[in-house]
């Protein structure tokens, strides 16, 4: 796979929280920002943001520096105190060198000055999955000391040091409920994304693919919602 691709891949699977006050600045990049990856939240100020932070795992942080409720400047700094290698980028409508001198000092990923151009976007996206993959943030680990690196498919008994196989339909499950875990999906969504086939996507062959899975990955990886759907719990 070339790198283009496995960088495509890999930030379809990343959630984004972006930050910006100004609805329709606001909606237009949460469009482009959706051709890149399949979950992107929207908030016009850091309030909001530390909510969702809270609720949901997220990948990368985008955020504007002029905001009602705090800076983004003040924001990150009060994250880098618990989070130190989230890739974070920077919005601005200006290019004022002290936000430059504050943004070095911040780890930021890039500063970007808007209106921002997708050639930028695009670059920028791609230095924070390099440095996601350099500081190993896209594993997911369990608890029974079971780890799965998403971006290569792998999944690895860290007691036995030794790589689990996964079939295909295996991968094919544990990437939805990875993409997907922060919510409940539904048996009927399951099967809809695993199987092309519909006459193949019966209940018994969902329960027996989670079964399956679950002996992979851990008994109490995978919780059942009576009634409404599945979890990934991690």
């Amino acid at each position: 796979m070339s790198n283009i691709n496995n960088f495509n891949k890999i930030l379809k699977n990343l959630n984004i929280l972006y930050i910006e006050d100004e609805e329709n600045i606001r909606i237009n990049i949460k469009k482009t920002l959706e051709l890149f990856s399949e979950k992107v939240f929207d908030v016009e100020d850091i309030s909001k943001a530390k909510d969702i932070l809270s609720k949901n795992r997220i990948d990368i942080i985008i955020s504007d520096i002029n905001l009602p409720d705090m800076s983004g400047l003040e924001f990150i700094k009060e994250l880098r105190k618990t989070d130190k290698t989230i890739p974070i980028i920077l919005l601005s409508a200006y290019t004022h060198r002290e936000y430059l001198l504050e943004a070095t000092k911040l780890k930021l990923v890039d500063y970007l000055t808007k209106p921002i151009n997708f050639k930028n976007l695009n670059n920028a996206l791609q230095k924070c999955v390099e440095e996601i993959l350099d500081n190993s943030r896209y594993m997911i680990t369990f608890k029974n000391n079971i780890q799965y690196n998403v971006s290569h498919n792998c999944l690895i008994d860290n007691n036995k040091k030794e790589e689990i196989h996964l079939t295909n339909k295996e991968l094919d499950l544990l990437n939805f409920l990875i993409k997907n875990n922060n919510r409940i999906c539904s048996a009927d969504e399951l099967k809809s994304a695993i199987w092309d086939d519909y006459l193949e996507a019966t209940d018994s062959a969902l329960k027996n693919l989670l079964n399956k899975l679950r002996k992979k990955i851990g008994k109490e990886s995978i919780i059942n919602i009576s009634g409404v759907g599945y979890k990934l719990e991690n």
